[in-house]
C-alpha cells in the first residue's frame, strides 16, 4: 500500500484529491495539510511514500517545501499547479521533483502520475506540452489567427482596433474571441488575458 499526503489550502480540493486516491486499492491517504509547515512536521515522526503538494500554499509554499523533502526526506513529491508557467517547470526540474501535473487533470491523471513516481520514474506527460508556444496553442486547439487576437486584446485592443489591424471583419473578431474563451473554458477577456500570460501564451 503507498502512503500518501496531500496538501492544498483548499478544503474542498483535498477532500476531492482524496476521493480519487483512495478509490485505487493500491494507495492510501494518511494525511491532508492545508500549507507547507504541517506536511514539514508530519514528515518528522511520520512515514509517507509520496507528498501530493499545491504550489501555492501559505506559511511554506509548495515549491519551497518540495525543496526541503527532497533534501531531508526519502519522499516523491509531486506538484499540482493551475498553470504551467516555465519558471515553476525549471525550478521543479532543480529541485528534484518527481512529477508534476496540472489542476484541471486530477482524476485519472493524478492516479496515474501517483503509481508511476511511486514505482520510481518521472511525471511529467502534460507539463511537456507547454515547452513552447506553438506546443501551447496546439494543446489547447488555438490556431495562429486566434493567437494574434488574444496578443492584441492583451494590448488594450478592441474587437473593432482588431478587425482593422488584421484586415477581417469586426464578426470575424467576435467569433474568434467566442471561440478562443470556449477553447480555454474562460468566461472574460481579463481571465483570457490573465491566462494568456501565466501560460506564457504572449
Amino acid at each position: 500500500m503507498t502512503r500518501i499526503l496531500i496538501a492544498d489550502d483548499h478544503q474542498m480540493v483535498l477532500e476531492g484529491l482524496n476521493v480519487v486516491i483512495s478509490n485505487h486499492p493500491d494507495l492510501m491517504v494518511v494525511k491532508e495539510c492545508l500549507n507547507g509547515e504541517e506536511v514539514l512536521d508530519y514528515l518528522k515522526s511520520e512515514q509517507v511514500d509520496v507528498a501530493i503538494l499545491d504550489i501555492n500554499m501559505p506559511k511554506i509554499d509548495g515549491l519551497a517545501c518540495a525543496r526541503r523533502i527532497k533534501k531531508s526526506y526519502n519522499v516523491k513529491v509531486i506538484m499540482l499547479t493551475m498553470y504551467a508557467q516555465k519558471s515553476f517547470i525549471d525550478e521543479m526540474l532543480t529541485i528534484g521533483v518527481d512529477g508534476c501535473i496540472l489542476k484541471n487533470n486530477t482524476g485519472k491523471e493524478l492516479v496515474e502520475a501517483v503509481l508511476r513516481v511511486a514505482g520510481g520514474r518521472s511525471y511529467f506527460d502534460q507539463i511537456h506540452e507547454f515547452t513552447d508556444v506553438k506546443n501551447k496553442a496546439s494543446h489547447f486547439q488555438l490556431g495562429e489567427r486566434e493567437l494574434e487576437v488574444i496578443k492584441l486584446l492583451a494590448e488594450g485592443m478592441t474587437s473593432s482596433d482588431i478587425a482593422e489591424r488584421l484586415f477581417i471583419s469586426e464578426h470575424t473578431v467576435k467569433t474568434h474571441r467566442k471561440n478562443i474563451l470556449r477553447k480555454t473554458n474562460l468566461h472574460s477577456t481579463h481571465e483570457l488575458i490573465k491566462f494568456a500570460i501565466n501560460n506564457e501564451l504572449i
